[in-house]
């Protein structure tokens, strides 16, 4: 991504009429710097506790937080009973949009009840609080509705993207030991119904060793046909649709497990990321209030995100439904039967608040404006973005073009292990510039420091710095399911003298203050907003027969922000060496990892640039791959190994 001064100093200081009516004030910053811990207890009381916290933060065994100790509360009691008992069960809680044009509205009253239904049924099946579901499921209501009844249940949800494969999915079932998997006959991709439990029934059968798996919970969303094994597969409409619709929710501790969600590692390994269940739902319920202003009684809210990743837990499921918020839930691809699928949703529904990321900004962009400009959009009263740092001309495009030149956008960074928003605008209060993620919100503390943890001044374009949270936050992770020492050591040992948490990601910031995010500074890369590890798309690709040794890196790619580009090495062996065994290989990284980690080009090289330690130095193959003059190869074993690659 490239600024220039003038990015820094284009500024869009909110209308008088949006900060007259906006859910924050500047007051907000003033209250939490006034008293931190004071503020979050303040946000906490938002929320329903069964039993009141007696301390707000306890970090006496840092890295590990406890946020609200001694507090008792039911995450999907302050999601869905709450708000039947205030008298508005009769509130759409969700707009259903199917791909194939099939549509449901459910109620918060319908919501309760089709959760209690779940919520019944597991527990027949003998599941108990602290026992872990894998949710392998699209974007339909059933899964919405399995992830609460776990969340009422104390039941620890580890939703896989629809989209993982049979092998990543048998890889998070094994690290989380889940005794049910829930899922669906197939989903809808482009109208051709795809089969999805084919893979759940492969992910249980991949090698000889034994799973946790005992029940495999089928919704039927298709019709296909599907494979079935007696005593083990169920059918939804033939049990949970038959339970009780009647559940009294329990209390749970406040640092009981919510969700174990697995993201890339720099190692190849997947990370369980784990989140409780009173702080985190504390943050997403403060963060989606006031960082999308949201009024329950009036706004439409999109989420565009999938329930597979952060941004569908925190605000599709938790923190908008603690809100009482209505919203569309939309299941398919946003070009089928056309380009005009978003815009003809959000012109039906009257959506008011849209967030989506900037890869599917820079996809409509390329579509061009006539497609939304032959829709009418004028509900639409903020626009929010995530996944990765938004570059300044979508973020331009997306405000005239969507917004109609006047709509504000909340531009929003966190992580799958921070749970929450960390740091963006505040609508009605922040003057936003196009590509900034501006400040950190009230309550949040984040600094831009060198290598060795001082700060870095303000506008030192030449002094990039990293990113770090210097205070918990109440939706912190918890560790890494299974592994605390690799929680210490990736998150907390490169500033462990601070006692800091290191991001990943590199940040600056311009001349007033305001924090730029510039992106993964490790061995990450940012496909359309969702994290792949090179470690793992180079095991994918060594996995194949005519590959010896492969390195991976993320390449600028003007519509995902990054493209994976690979560099081959072949063993002796290999006779194919063309197009078809390119083809091959990236059919192989689909299959194994997701076709989201797809490479978009791959390199046939006799040879990689290595330090004399036996490092592959990626930064110099993000050179070529970009096409850059190269940057320093002295510590290389052989410096003229690019010759090399480029004959290769």
């Amino acid at each position: 991504m490239t600024e220039t001064n003038a990015d820094h100093n284009d500024s869009y200081p909110p209308t008088t009429e949006f900060a007259a009516a906006a859910n924050a004030d500047v007051s907000l910053y003033e209250r939490a710097a006034a008293d931190r811990e004071g503020f979050w207890a303040e946000q906490a009381q938002r929320l329903h506790w069964h039993q009141p916290f007696t301390q707000v933060l306890d970090w006496t065994d840092a890295p590990v937080a406890t946020w609200f100790g001694g507090g008792q509360l039911n995450v999907a009691y302050n999601c869905l009973d709450r708000h039947v008992i205030d008298g508005h069960g009769d509130q759409v809680a969700i707009h259903f949009e199917g791909e194939p044009g099939d549509t449901r509205a459910l109620t918060y009253a319908e919501l309760l009840a089709e959760v209690s239904r779940a919520a019944n049924y597991l527990t027949q099946l003998g599941l108990v609080a602290g026992d872990r579901v894998a949710i392998y499921m699209p974007m339909i209501p059933e899964a919405i509705i399995a992830i609460l009844a776990c969340a009422r249940l104390g039941l620890t949800h580890s939703v896989v993207f629809a989209g993982f494969s049979p092998t990543a999915l048998r890889q998070r079932i094994d690290d989380a030991q889940a005794r049910l998997v829930i899922t669906t006959d197939g989903q809808w991709r482009r109208g051709t119904p795809a089969p999805l439990k084919d893979a759940v029934d492969q992910a249980l059968t991949t090698d000889d060793a034994p799973h946790t798996v005992e029940h495999v919970l089928v919704v039927r969303r298709t019709g296909i046909e599907v494979p079935w094994t007696e005593n083990r597969d169920l059918w939804w409409h033939d049990t949970i649709a038959h339970a009780s619709p009647t559940h009294q929710a329990q209390p749970f501790d406040a640092e009981h497990p919510l969700f174990i969600l697995y993201t890339s590692g720099t190692t190849g390994k997947p990370k369980g990321i784990l989140h409780t269940s009173g702080g985190y739902l504390t943050q997403t319920s403060y963060t989606h209030h006031t960082v999308f202003d949201h009024k329950p009684d009036t706004d439409i809210y999109w989420c565009t995100a999938d329930i597979g990743w952060i941004t569908g837990h925190s605000y599709i499921v938790y923190g908008p439904l603690s809100n009482r918020v209505t919203q569309v839930v939309y299941e398919g691809t946003p070009n089928f039967p056309d380009e005009h699928r978003h815009f003809q949703i959000i012109e039906k529904y009257g959506v008011t608040l849209y967030y989506t990321a900037p890869t599917l900004i820079r996809t409509f962009m390329k579509w061009g404006r006539q497609i939304p400009d032959t829709h009418d959009l004028t509900s639409l009263r903020l626009l929010g973005s995530v996944g990765e740092p938004i570059n300044p001309e979508a973020w331009r495009w997306y405000r005239d073009v969507i917004g109609a030149g006047t709509t504000p956008i909340v531009d929003t960074w966190w992580q799958t292990e921070t749970g929450a928003i960390m740091i963006s605008p505040l609508p009605g209060v922040t003057a936003t510039k196009p590509g900034a993620a501006m400040t950190p919100l009230p309550g949040i503390s984040a600094q831009v420091v060198d290598e060795e943890g001082t700060p870095v001044r303000h506008g030192e374009t030449e002094a990039n710095g990293y990113l770090v949270l210097d205070q918990p936050w109440p939706s912190m992770l918890r560790g890494i399911w299974g592994d605390m020492d690799r929680y210490r050591e990736t998150y907390w040992t490169r500033y462990a003298d601070q006692g800091w948490y290191f991001a990943g990601d590199g940040a600056k910031l311009d001349t007033d203050g305001d924090l730029w995010i510039l992106g993964r500074v490790d061995d990450v890369m940012n496909i359309s907003g969702h994290r792949i590890s090179t470690a793992e798309v180079e095991s994918a690709l060594v996995a194949h027969p005519a590959v010896a040794e492969a390195a991976v890196v993320g390449a600028t790619d003007p519509t995902t922000g990054q493209g994976i580009v690979a560099f081959v090495i072949l063993t002796a062996d290999a006779t194919d060496t063309g197009q078809a065994l390119i083809t091959e290989l990236k059919a192989q990284v689909s299959t194994q990892i997701s076709p989201i980690a797809r490479p978009r080009d791959i390199h046939i090289v006799p040879e990689l640039p290595k330090t004399r330690s036996g490092k592959i130095m990626r930064r110099l193959l993000r050179d070529v791959a970009e096409g850059r003059q190269l940057g320093d190869t002295s510590t290389l074993v052989d410096p003229t190994v690019f010759e090399s690659i480029a004959r290769g």
